[in-house]
């Protein structure tokens, strides 16, 4: 992440919703000058009313968070690192969707460099915590819950929240019910899968 902070004017960091993005952007702007925005707040969004203003006045890391809120910003980007005067490198956040990527590829063409994040993984954790990892998923709060009922609870909510508001987002109109039977279905396929014993079995 650094390294791509570093070399581009505009990193964008994607990946689904509590996947640690915010974390690591407040982690990366705790160790350099910097100035940070979450769209999701109506207070930044009234401060970004004139985003070409604002961000040019700025210098050092400027992180924008939940960027798709306001995607009129993705062209006041491209004219303010075009400047040469322009003392900012911008880190953007947005969850990962075909809509998001392809506006961010079409506006910043040549300007951006893409972050995918997904969670915690074996690499992160170490093999010894696969199974813990199986069980509760690698997002963090999921993951790192106290135990497996509020780690448990945390899933529910999110597969709910992720059903109704972002599934319909990606485009695909399919009643949160009828989807979330379609999930369970392909769960249950899953754990009926068995690899084969050493046996030949």
């Amino acid at each position: 992440m650094k390294k791509a902070i570093s070399r581009s004017p505009v990193v964008a960091l994607l990946g689904p919703r509590q996947c640690g993005k915010t974390t690591l952007a407040r982690m990366i702007c705790s160790h350099q000058p910097s100035t940070y925005f979450d769209l999701e707040s109506q207070t930044d969004l009234r401060r970004l009313a004139n985003p070409e203003m604002i961000l040019a006045s700025l210098s050092g890391l400027v992180v924008i968070d939940e960027i798709q809120a306001k995607p009129d910003l993705f062209a006041a980007l491209r004219v303010i690192v075009d400047k040469t005067e322009n003392k900012c490198k911008f880190l953007i956040l947005a969850s990962a969707s075909p809509h998001i990527t392809r506006n961010v590829s079409e506006t910043l063409a040549g300007r951006v460099e893409f972050v995918d994040m997904a969670g915690f993984d074996l690499t992160e954790l170490g093999v010894d915590n696969w199974k813990q990892l199986w069980t509760r998923g690698g997002f963090p709060r999921s993951f790192l819950a106290d135990d497996d009922e509020d780690s448990f609870a945390w899933r529910e909510g999110f597969i709910r929240t992720f059903l109704q508001r972002d599934i319909p987002q990606l485009g695909i109109n399919i009643p949160a019910p009828a989807m979330r039977r379609f999930w369970t279905m392909l769960a249950r396929k899953r754990n009926d899968f068995r690899l084969p014993d050493r046996q030949g079995g």
